[in-house]
């Protein structure tokens, strides 16, 4: 059942009678949390060492695809904080992604437990709390783990994602996109990376050496390069992450039949130790969102929310194409109605421009046990607003499960800054039991879609019949080998491939079919494919 207390209802007035005793400094921060609208419940203003229940602290849910920062040190209660407004967005009938790095998110689908804590916290920040299940799905990276498998293709991928699990640089990253570039215009598909393989290979061959002198700017060593990345990634069992059948994102847009956001649970745990790989899979999930998703402009509720953990994987050892690509999908896909949260241990964790679009924040407790502690303390203060808190203090003596919040109000504006203590979420704090998470993902209906492989013709097939060429200038005939001339009616006008036009992104963007054609490419280099199902 959805939670009754975050349900749409009557507009609230602006701080209740009891809460009109309030001291003038508190009363005038819980002013800025009584909003009329739909807002999710974060809890109840903390001021001077109590626990103050008849100031809710709320945020609008309109303002939830304003994205938000969910920080603090380990074991101060983040993943809960992310559950606990996940559940309420889901009540709301909006959809909500999870990547689950720790593997203790699963148990969202399952009622929670009542025990002596809970209801100590229900009680201080006067909450109905109900143990409550949410409708689920569970996916798994490439099939390793126990969900539904989720792959891309190496096109759908791009080159600027894929730059990053390879740890390129600036020039090689350029490079790669060059190569992409080839394999697009010579209809040759990258389906897998043993396609991508192939077609580097053929590259650096003696058959094809003539064919690298046509791509601007790429060397023979820089090609060498990027080969044995590639070999070195394939050999860390990477390859089972690319492939078909390709995810489609528009999966993570459902509702359940009761009108709940259904949870859409990435399990990382399996592939914790390849930080890389998973953190840029989440960047072309957002990238291949925001692709296919039309403008919707201000809503009154987000379409989707994401909730990455772990954030500064994102940026670690990112370069400047990846960042700011990060930066602008961010900026631009809240016109979509989506909503990204970032979780991680401070701001630092997160670069500036990012920090800049997150509107919403809940911050958690800080330690500053050593002089860099000291100075991240500092730099965290400072992207607060002013306040009648000792912010430093503050953030150093708040308890699990309380936090700072600033958030976006109704009209936009921050709102105070109030340490908060935070609700307790309302389904299961903890995994799944592995029974039941298997069976979740047997009985899901997509299961029989995205669980079996297919390993088609595609580039490397090709390329291998190449081999038995007589010479170079068969090999070279090989690599576009399966295109065809389109016929007079096919072929786009020019005005058709300046304007995007449906015809020109049918003929440009479709996989297997009309190959020979260059595949348009996003911010990330990320293939936009024709066919997609709309939400």
């Amino acid at each position: 059942m959805p939670d009754r207390e975050t349900m749409p209802s009557a507009p609230a007035p602006e701080v209740s009678e009891r809460a009109a005793a309030l001291p003038q400094d508190a009363l005038r921060i819980a002013s800025g949390y009584a909003f009329s609208g739909p807002a999710l419940h974060l809890g109840a203003l903390l001021w001077d060492g109590q626990c103050l229940p008849d100031a809710q602290i709320r945020v609008p849910l309109a303002m939830l695809n304003r994205h938000g920062l969910v920080a603090g040190a380990t074991g101060t209660g983040k993943t809960k904080t992310l559950q606990l407004i996940a559940e309420q967005l889901s009540a709301q009938g909006v959809p909500v992604f999870l990547a689950d790095i720790k593997g203790d998110l699963s148990g969202i689908a399952a009622p929670g437990r009542q025990d002596a804590r809970v209801e100590g916290r229900a009680a201080d920040v006067h909450q109905s709390w109900t143990a409550t299940g949410f409708p689920a799905e569970y996916y798994a990276l490439g099939g390793i783990g126990r969900g539904i498998p989720v792959r891309a293709t190496v096109t759908g991928f791009g080159p600027v994602l894929l730059s990053k699990v390879l740890r390129l640089n600036r020039t090689q990253e350029q490079s790669l996109a060059l190569i992409f570039h080839y394999a697009d215009s010579k209809g040759l598909e990258l389906i897998d990376l043993k396609d991508l393989r192939a077609v580097v290979t053929f590259l650096t061959s003696d058959e094809g050496r003539p064919e690298l002198k046509t791509i601007g700017g790429l060397s023979a060593a820089t090609a060498g390069v990027i080969l044995r990345s590639l070999t070195a990634f394939e050999a860390q069992g990477a390859s089972g992450f690319f492939g078909e059948p390709e995810f489609d994102t528009g999966e993570l847009l459902r509702t359940a039949e009761d009108g709940r956001g259904v949870f859409s649970v990435l399990e990382l745990s399996a592939v914790q130790d390849r930080p890389q790989l998973f953190s840029t899979f989440l960047m072309w999930l957002l990238a291949d969102l925001f692709h296919d998703l039309p403008e919707l402009g201000d809503v009154d509720k987000p379409r989707l929310v994401f909730f990455l953990d772990e954030a500064h994987l994102l940026f670690d050892d990112a370069s400047e194409a990846f960042l700011e690509s990060i930066t602008q999908t961010v900026r631009l896909i809240r016109s979509k109605g989506v909503g990204v949260f970032f979780v991680t241990q401070t701001p630092k964790d997160v670069p500036a421009d990012v920090l800049a679009q997150l509107g919403n924040r809940v911050q958690h407790a800080l330690r500053a046990f050593t002089p860099d502690d000291q100075k991240a303390l500092n730099a965290t203060v400072k992207t607060f607003p002013k306040s009648p808190y000792d912010l430093e203090e503050v953030l150093t003596n708040l308890g699990t499960g309380e936090a700072v919040v600033t958030v976006l109000s109704e009209k936009g504006a921050p709102t105070p800054v109030a340490a908060t203590r935070l609700r307790a979420p309302e389904s299961l704090m903890g995994p799944l039991g592995q029974d039941a998470l298997e069976r979740a993902v047997a009985e899901s209906p997509l299961y029989e879609r995205y669980a079996q492989a297919v390993d088609r013709e595609s580039a490397y097939e090709r390329l291998e019949r190449g081999r038995g060429a007589k010479g170079p200038d068969e090999m070279r005939d090989a690599a576009s080998r399966g295109s065809r001339e389109p016929r007079e009616e096919e072929r786009p006008s020019a005005v058709e491939q300046v304007v995007g036009s449906g015809v020109f992104q049918s003929l440009a963007r479709s996989v297997g079919t009309q190959i020979g054609r260059e595949i348009t490419r996003s911010l990330f280099g990320t293939a936009r494919r024709s066919g997609r199902r709309r939400r």
